[in-house]
């Protein structure tokens, strides 16, 4: 391990957001801002697994992540650096259904190309007689609060004033009934351990204090919290429940789904919950059988949108054999998601995978879990997620990583190959405009139009798109109308190959 310098986190601290701010990304797949097509379908793409994977491993003996490095946690790219925050667990067996101790410790590592990863040395938490190690600090009372179980999810808000809060994180702790001040609501059964939501702040993303002394859902029910962002006037916390803490808007009992808590402030958060999302099959009457969604939704918040991963979880065929762990047999792929308003989620292709747990053999072939964990990274979208050994042996519960063409989870392309198609977005204000389009050349180019807010053509504003690439500018014959409402209209000609996999506003 290396120790972390300060001129390093001040390097990571003084990095300029304004242009990923002010990007608008219109994904194909977003039938919200391209509602309206002629002749064109939607084709999702599945990620390409890396081949030197797991990427991340668990640690030596005596290491805070000798049993399992998960990426129940998030990474993120600041400057030049590759941040992962992840959990470990220090025994390499799990007593009694959960992490010895009921700690798995925030661990932190770092890379250059997000493949090849380092464990830093923190020095910050004690752990088997010296602080060698890369271990987050959380402070907080009670100390119960401070000692992560599951679901870790960080945010960096450079935008809060406060230099102290500028990184921000949400996980589970299970804590012991009595420590959690402010109660809890009496609906459901009486548990050993209880689902506490617990938020932390962080001048640095390493050094943590807990917000107030009560989880964010105490007074209410338990929560097991897998998901931070913030979107619009608000920050929002999702997570999984399942029935008789969750139940379908009938009242009708539900697996695991996803609901979320929301906060003007980081401070003060609704006791109020929003149903999320649930799988098709878990809404239908009657619910496909063993059919449940897992942990939330991994999100990638892209600034007027939200791209997400959910486990895709279908209960084992048969009851596990004596002796086994209860979720023996549960199987776990990694699906896409959108929502428009931070609040609803949905699948643009229900039942599509975007990673698939490994064929039978291979290090990931239970089931995986999804993080926070996407990047762009030159033409490249960086996915890392992780292996979950449901079967109760905790082999193999590493790190991966998943590529895709930049921003390229989907595209639209000609339904009737012999026939023109086109689509036309949601109204929007820009200065430029970019396509992320494959098979444009000048002998089937695109042609492009701007129309006005009642699909009236702007007179004089078409421009021709004869090139491919990942975010190919049009160009116009004079600028985009300042202060005015426009849509776009794309016009695939007869027989054009290309794929349109996203739309850029500047």
């Amino acid at each position: 391990m290396h120790r972390i310098t300060g001129t390093l986190l001040l390097q990571l601290l003084a990095l300029n957001f304004s242009a990923q701010a002010q990007e608008q990304v219109l994904f194909a797949f977003d039938d919200h801002n391209i509602a309206w097509q002629h002749n064109l379908k939607l084709t999702l793409e599945t990620a390409v697994k890396h081949p030197g994977n797991p990427v991340l491993r668990n640690g030596p003996p005596g290491s805070p992540d000798h049993g399992h490095a998960i990426l129940y946690g998030t990474v993120l790219k600041q400057g030049d650096t590759f941040r992962m925050w992840y959990l470990g667990m220090h025994e390499p067996e799990i007593k009694s259904g959960q992490a010895p101790g009921w700690w798995r410790p925030m661990c932190y590592a770092e890379s250059r190309d997000g493949v090849t990863w380092t464990k830093p040395d923190l020095g910050l938490v004690e752990f088997n007689g010296n602080r060698h190690n890369n271990i987050c600090l959380i402070e907080g009372e009670p100390f119960s609060m401070t000692r992560v179980n599951d679901f870790l999810s960080v945010l960096h808000d450079p935008e809060d004033t406060d230099p102290s809060r500028r990184y921000k994180c949400a996980y589970i702790a299970h804590m012991p009934f009595d420590e959690v001040r402010g109660g809890r609501s009496r609906i459901g059964p009486d548990e050993r351990r209880w689902g506490a939501f617990v938020t932390a702040t962080s001048p640095d993303g390493l050094r943590w204090k807990c917000v107030g002394d009560r989880p964010v859902n105490a007074g209410g029910e338990r929560f097991e919290v897998s998901g931070l962002y913030r979107f619009g006037d608000f920050y929002y916390g999702t997570g999984q429940l399942l029935s008789p803490w969750s139940w379908r808007p009938d009242g009708s009992p539900v697996g695991r789904d996803m609901l979320a808590y929301r906060s003007p402030d980081f401070i003060h958060w609704s006791k109020a919950k929003a149903f999320s999302f649930a799988r098709p099959g878990q809404l239908a009457n009657p619910p496909v059988k063993g059919q449940q969604m897992h942990m939330g939704a991994g999100i990638w918040n892209r600034g007027n949108v939200l791209v997400g991963l959910h486990g895709m979880w279908q209960d084992a065929e048969q009851t596990p054999p004596k002796g086994k762990s209860w979720n023996f047999g549960v199987r776990v792929d990694l699906g896409l998601l959108i929502s428009n308003d931070g609040v609803h989620f949905r699948e643009p292709v229900p039942g599509h995978t975007v990673i698939p747990r490994g064929k039978a053999g291979e290090w990931d072939d239970i089931a995986i879990l999804q993080g926070h964990a996407f990047v762009n990274e030159g033409d490249r979208t960086m996915i890392w997620y992780s292996h979950w050994d449901t079967g109760g042996n905790l082999e193999h519960m590493d790190i991966g990583l998943a590529t895709l063409r930049r921003d390229g989870f989907g595209h639209l392309s000609r339904h009737v190959s012999d026939e023109e198609g086109h689509f036309i977005t949601s109204p929007f204000m820009a200065k430029k405009i970019a396509l992320n389009v494959e098979g444009a050349s000048s002998e089937s180019p695109l042609t492009l139009q701007l129309l006005d807010p009642l699909d009236r053509p702007i007179e004089g504003m078409e421009a021709r798109l004869t090139s491919s690439g990942v975010k190919i500018e049009a160009i116009w014959p004079k600028p985009l109308p300042a202060g005015q409402k426009l849509a776009l209209r794309v016009n695939y000609p007869a027989g054009s190959p290309a794929k349109v996999y996203a739309v850029y506003l500047y």
